[in-house]
């Protein structure tokens, strides 16, 4: 059991136990949804399978170095994590650095597989505003300090985000950004006028790039462009109906076989459904719901103001990855281009997601 060095407390042991059940899904599901297009395309039905196993042990690696660095330790890499990011960004839009996939320079090369910068950027952010926000919480309640100066470091990389274009990903920090501004006291008018101000630019932001409205037309009418747009969530949605109340099978699903793109990654979920049925997806939907709960729960409890804000930062940041991509394959919003936690096949989302499962870890153990 992982023990934290200052406090002698067990950490979480329910947040610790879900994780690892959706780890173990996840590689299994990955290996399952992507040997036929790996026998295929690289005549190796295990290649995804042993590339994710060697991602879960970095990640878990990563999870529990987390746990035996004081969380306190980490308000030093605030501000240089700011640059950093600035650095990484910067680096991902250019030519020949950054690495340019479906259009889209997300990616920084990394040896045997590309990282995806904004999966650090995330954590980054919520670090900065919990600690910025917690050093100036005497002006919480200011407009100046209190709000504008953190909105401007966080749009400044926002910026740079949705130039690479992801406009999902910046939406998404948005909105942990004006919850972690509302966590530390600020005042409702304060963000109502933000967010008054910040929906016409991401309409304009929206109406900017043909694809965009596209999606969004496609999630209104799938099959107004059943052979092109509309072909991922149609498939998707044959997967749900597909598997009915418990499944084909695991191993058994049909739509992997080429019919569901990304069958491995975005639309892991829909594989879950043809195989495991609505008894695999609703327990998916249920750790998930259990994982938010005590994330928030260790917030809750946190010893101080700093690590309230730190782990109900993080916890966010699950959630909302979560929902986005469960509720798009589904067929419930517009579909964007996010990982499921802990499920999806990438090193980066992994390895991202059980450094924050890390940190919390560490926060629950100094729990009063």
């Amino acid at each position: 059991m992982i023990k934290s060095d200052t406090t002698g407390r067990s950490p979480d042991i329910i947040l610790l136990i879900v994780t690892l059940i959706l780890i173990t899904v996840g590689t299994v599901m990955i290996y399952s949804s992507s040997s036929p297009i790996a026998q295929h395309r690289l005549n190796d039905g295990q290649f995804y399978l042993k590339k994710q196993v060697l991602f879960v042990f970095i990640g878990l690696g990563a999870m529990i170095l987390m746990t035996r660095i004081p969380y306190e330790e980490l308000r030093k890499f605030a501000y240089p994590g700011v640059i950093i990011s600035l650095i990484l960004l910067t680096l991902v839009l250019i030519p020949k650095i950054g690495v340019r996939v479906g259009g889209a320079a997300r990616w920084l090369k990394m040896g045997f597989f590309a990282f995806q910068v904004t999966e650090l950027v995330k954590i980054i952010i919520v670090l900065f505003l919990a600690h910025f926000l917690t050093r100036k919480a005497i002006y919480a309640k200011e407009l100046m300090r209190g709000v504008i100066i953190p909105l401007g470091v966080t749009m400044l990389l926002v910026g740079l985000i949705v130039i690479e274009p992801d406009f999902g990903t910046a939406v998404l920090i948005t909105a942990i950004l004006m919850f972690m501004l509302y966590l530390a006291g600020s005042r409702v008018r304060y963000l109502a006028g933000l967010v008054a101000m910040l929906i016409p630019v991401g309409v304009g932001l929206l109406m900017y790039k043909s694809y965009r409205m596209e999606r969004l037309l496609i999630f209104l009418d799938p099959w107004r462009d059943p052979q092109n747009s509309g072909f991922q969530i149609i498939q998707s949605l044959i997967s749900f109906g597909s598997g009915g109340v418990f499944g084909v099978g695991v191993g058994d699903g049909r739509q992997k076989h080429f019919y569901l793109p990304e069958a491995h990654t975005d639309f892991i979920l829909a594989i879950i459904a043809e195989e495991s049925g609505f008894i695999g997806v609703t327990l998916v939907i249920c750790l998930f719901a259990v994982f938010v709960f005590r994330g928030f729960l260790i917030a809750f409890k946190a010893p101080d103001k700093f690590s309230t804000l730190l782990a109900a930062g993080l916890t966010m940041i699950i959630a909302l990855e979560a929902f986005i991509n469960i509720a798009g394959v589904m067929g419930l919003i517009p579909l964007k281009g996010l990982a499921l936690p802990f499920l999806s096949y990438g090193g980066s989302s992994l390895i991202m997601s059980l450094t924050i499962v890390g940190i919390l870890l560490n926060i629950s153990a100094h729990e009063p």
